[in-house]
């Protein structure tokens, strides 16, 4: 079975050349009507890279935690990852994902049993989060890259 850390740097490693190879001018048209462009796709990837990042380190330290959720439109709006260079979001995201697999192989075994709630929702372990955490960020990067 593959380890979460393992299964995030094959997915960083797989989409890395194809999110480099898009253009400035392709990144922020809407992958749908209504829906929100690569940029912002790959904006909201990074805040919950930021917010899992959390999550991660906290859990670790506390077994039982209710940690909070948090409003992506909202986060997305507000830090306009549509006015950013799509090479630098590009960037931010390589980094912040390379740290948090390095953070997940360092999570003591018996610290991945660890349970947490997150914005009101049932406690679940440590372990389900780093993995829904690679599951969401790949169906996301479907998304960006078709």
């Amino acid at each position: 079975m593959t380890s979460p850390a393992d299964a995030l740097l094959a997915a960083i490693a797989r989409a890395s050349p194809r999110l480099s190879a898009l253009d400035e001018l392709a990144a922020p048209a809407p992958c749908a009507p209504g829906k929100w462009s690569r940029k912002q796709i790959l904006g909201h990837l990074i805040d919950s890279a930021s917010n899992n990042h959390q999550r991660f380190v906290r859990v670790q330290e506390q077994d039982g935690l209710a940690l909070p959720g948090y409003a992506q439109d909202a986060w997305v709006a507000t830090q306009d990852y549509q006015g950013e260079r799509w090479v630098d979001l590009v960037a931010l995201w390589l980094a912040y994902n390379a740290h948090l697999a390095h953070v997940m192989r360092r999570i003591p075994v018996a610290a991945i049993a660890h349970r947490c709630s997150i914005g009101g929702g049932e406690p679940v372990t440590l372990g389900y989060v780093m993995d829904d955490y690679v599951r969401h960020l790949e169906h996301h990067l479907a998304q960006i890259l078709g």
